[in-house]
């Protein structure tokens, strides 16, 4: 008799992931761009430049 059994490792384990799953879930519904919108900026165009017409 060991002083902790394999089934508290278990749900020690089982506890971690499913608390892992809904962190990332809850964070990924309540941003707007998803998970990828925070790491990947998105693409944006340079401004046209105009020539100088002031002469």
């Amino acid at each position: 008799m060991g002083l902790f059994k394999s089934d508290l490792y278990r749900s020690f384990g089982l506890g971690f992931v499913l608390g892992a799953v809904l962190l990332v879930g809850s964070v990924w519904a309540q941003s707007e761009d998803g998970i990828s919108g925070k790491v990947i900026p998105k693409a944006e165009a340079a401004a046209p430049t105009l020539p100088d017409r002031t002469r």
